[in-house]
């Protein structure tokens, strides 16, 4: 099972797709056998979010209490104990004192989607985009023949007086990741930042090959192991997340930098080459260069400048998914996060679900829920499957 597990573990928000309230899965008995704590539910999870996305390369960042770890007895498995230390000190897990805290700042600076069964009553005067959220949180819950599956958790509203009586049960700190609104602090996930001791690497993007977003003390960024203030290292390169789906399954993947023209199609040269993904009678009707994907100030654009010809539907809010439409040859098109391009029958890119730093001012100004919260080219052109 270990194996299994690390292989789809991110030490960098920046690698994941999906974070996960750890503590939440390994304490939930509703599957996963007996026991008050076991390594297998977070197995089981994972084995749902496979075939929840298709993509068994898809990569979860953890986060979890300190406390999970304090009674040990709990765990039927001393290999789970051992394993999870394990973790903790080859940073694939970040364990914080209040892990709850932890996991709403990063979801709101990244949008990056929830996986945990709690509803966080107690949190939602400080994090406001939660109340209505219909599409961030995502549930486990036990499935067919001991097997879990993933259900959007509807977070709906609750009154003044329901957050006010769950504050009072379960007390919390401010962590002060919001700025004046309570819109999230864009500006600080849109800078590339380095602890003052030059032997932490935790928020250097250049250096680091785990990468936290930063912590705010009294408004300012400070590291969480020195207690000292970061320093502005620049502005954070920016990238996009592309996904090749071949037959609903994901195939491979590529990020695109900003400042980037990267074509993608049969064979581009330079540029991302589908030819060994496709099957013999599909790669005739893929053209040699098919779409064009532009990333620039931001805003990620693709183009179709293909023979053959390309269509695209639209990602809604709640994760539905629009109709097909052609797309006009050479027309440029906004290329958001879950939309979908099909060069042919059974062949897609489409954006991942998640976003950068770059799109999210843009993304948090037109949002319904707003009042809550270097070199130019492809980062990567060999796919991985």
């Amino acid at each position: 099972m270990g194996g299994f597990l690390e292989d789809n573990l991110a030490r960098s928000v920046d690698e994941a797709e999906f974070v996960v309230d750890l503590s939440n899965v390994v304490r939930e008995r509703s599957f996963g056998g007996p026991g008050a704590r076991s390594l297998r539910r977070l197995h089981l999870l994972l084995q749902a979010l496979i075939t929840h996305t298709g993509d068994r390369d898809v990569r979860v960042y953890l986060v979890a209490d300190e406390s999970l770890l304090g009674n040990p007895r709990e765990f039927p498995d001393q290999a789970d104990v051992d394993r999870l230390r394990r973790w903790v000190a080859e940073n694939l897990v970040e364990e914080v004192p209040d892990a709850d805290e932890r996991l709403l700042e990063i979801a709101g600076m990244t949008e990056i989607p929830v996986i945990s069964g709690d509803t966080y009553v107690n949190h939602r005067d400080e994090y406001r985009w939660i109340q209505g959220n219909t599409w961030q949180f995502l549930k486990p819950v036990a499935g067919p023949n001991g097997t879990v599956v993933l259900t959007p958790l509807d977070m709906g509203f609750r009154s003044a007086a329901e957050i006010s009586h769950r504050k009072e049960i379960d007390a919390f700190k401010v962590a002060g990741l919001l700025g004046p609104g309570r819109v999230p602090l864009i500006g600080i996930l849109s800078r590339s930042w380095r602890c003052p001791d030059r032997r932490c690497t935790l928020y250097d993007v250049h250096r680091g090959n785990r990468v936290l977003p930063p912590r705010m003390y009294r408004g300012k960024p400070t590291c969480q192991i020195h207690g000292t203030t970061l320093i502005d290292d620049g502005p954070r390169p920016g990238m996009a997340q592309m996904k090749v789906v071949i037959d609903g399954l994901v195939a491979a993947r590529f990020t695109v930098a900003e400042g980037s023209e990267t074509r993608v199609g049969r064979n581009p040269q330079p540029g991302v080459s589908l030819y060994a993904l496709l099957a013999p009678d599909v790669v005739g009707r893929v053209s040699r260069e098919h779409v064009l994907v532009v990333f620039e100030r931001g805003r990620v654009t693709v183009r179709d400048v293909s023979t053959y010809g390309s269509r695209m539907r639209r990602a809604g809010k709640r994760g539905q998914m629009g109709e097909w439409e052609t797309m006009p040859p050479g027309a440029e098109r906004p290329f958001r996060p879950g939309d979908e391009v099909e060069l042919a029958p059974g062949v897609v890119i489409t954006r991942s679900g998640r976003r950068f730093p770059d799109e999210l001012p843009g993304a948090w100004q037109n949002s319904p829920l707003s009042s809550p919260p270097s070199a130019p080219g492809a980062t990567a052109t060999t796919l991985r499957s």
